[in-house]
């Protein structure tokens, strides 16, 4: 990969996780859209690997690597053509691992970070809800002082992971006078009160689970409070630019394949005397594709080396999830474009990527406050 960011240690990383999805998912994967599930033992394998700790901190059993490491192992996932199994992965990763990692106990990191570390702890994060996503501070699901622990009243949506997963960070109001008094919790799977109230059905993102989760009286002890109480949002802001960051990257592995793919196709595809790629309308749109997305991919290393650097990001971050996940679609509406009815039907990888595409400018989000992120710092 061609990159001024890239070092001898990131390169391996991003040949890793793209041979390991060449060969492990992206042959595998069509069952698992059906099944809209992604087998425990891939992930288990991603263990065995060291896959999942790349962001953890040496002294519990991770590499302890930067942002940057993040931004390669995204785009790497994003080559699987799978962006449902990219994301079973990036949410336990680099959405919910973070947190723990940042804010857990000794406790808490003893007991849960082994076992997140081999896939044998799946993990989610239980922030948006019916009537708040982008929107952390207006989240409605309570928890109330009860003897020695705390309990959850509330419902959480559009949450990844929630149906499989084994443990879900929940942010809940602890401080009803105080609009971000909210405070995280880990309420692992199982607990008596917790439960999914319904798996939902995606447009994209086929094979990850999504589900409706509830609340109901849900007891658990203070040890499960993850982090400082009533500091759950701010805890939540210092991991927005790395979820959205993600996601940007995971995109762009995934557009970068379907360009490949279509030029591919076009270069194949005999036409009007010639192929579809001797039409200069046709080969110039798919050049610009290209450098559109190289574009995107340089600002979003850029923005991940400002964060290892210690400097703030928000600006740069939020601006390349605003523009790079516009790009990676229109990348995959010409894609589609240039497939013609072939890539209109199931059976075709590119008509998959374009509806997996579709949640990027919606998710970790939105386009309209990302760029409301970047107004108010220009």
């Amino acid at each position: 990969m061609r990159n001024a960011y890239m070092n001898d240690e990131l390169e391996a990383i991003y040949d890793q996780t793209v041979s390991f999805v060449t060969h492990e998912v992206t042959p595998h994967g069509d069952a698992w859209e059906e099944a809209g599930k992604v087998p425990r033992d891939v992930l288990r394998r991603m263990g065995d690997l060291g896959m999942f700790g790349l962001r953890v901190p040496v002294e519990h059993g991770g590499l302890g690597l930067g942002m940057l490491a993040s931004a390669v192992f995204s785009e790497g996932l994003g080559a699987s053509t799978f962006a449902g199994f990219d994301v079973t992965v990036l949410v336990h990763t680099d959405m919910a691992g973070p947190h723990l990692i940042n804010s857990g106990s000794p406790e808490q990191l003893a007991e849960w970070v082994p076992r997140m570390l081999s896939g044998d702890a799946i993990l989610s994060i239980g922030v948006s809800e019916p009537d708040a996503g982008s929107d952390v501070a207006g989240i409605r699901t309570s928890a109330v002082a009860d003897g020695d622990g705390w309990r959850i009243n509330g419902r959480k949506l559009y949450i990844t992971n929630a149906v499989y997963g084994d443990m879900t960070i929940v942010a809940a109001r602890t401080d009803p006078d105080n609009k971000y008094g909210i405070t995280m919790f880990l309420v692992p799977k199982g607990t008596e009160g917790f439960s999914v109230a319904n798996k939902l059905d995606k447009h994209g993102w086929r094979c990850s689970d999504t589900a409706e989760l509830l609340l109901d009286d849900v007891w658990v002890p203070s040890e499960n409070i993850l982090g400082t109480l009533h500091r759950g949002f701010y805890e939540t802001m210092k991991n927005f630019q790395n979820e959205r960051m993600v996601l940007v990257g995971m995109g762009i592995g995934a557009a970068q394949k379907a360009i490949d793919m279509t030029n591919d196709y076009c270069k194949n595809r005999n036409a009007f005397g010639a192929t579809l790629y001797d039409l200069g309308a046709i080969r110039q749109r798919m050049a610009m594709n290209q450098a559109r997305i190289d574009a995107v991919r340089a600002s979003m290393y850029h923005a991940a080396w400002l964060h290892d650097a210690g400097q703030d990001n928000v600006r740069e971050m939020s601006g390349v999830k605003a523009f790079g996940c516009e790009v990676v679609n229109q990348i995959m509406y010409d894609c589609m474009q240039f497939h013609g009815g072939m890539g209109y039907m199931r059976e075709s990888a590119i008509e998959r990527m374009e509806r997996d595409a579709r949640i990027l400018p919606i998710g970790g989000g939105a386009t309209e406050v990302m760029l409301e992120e970047v107004a108010k710092r220009s």
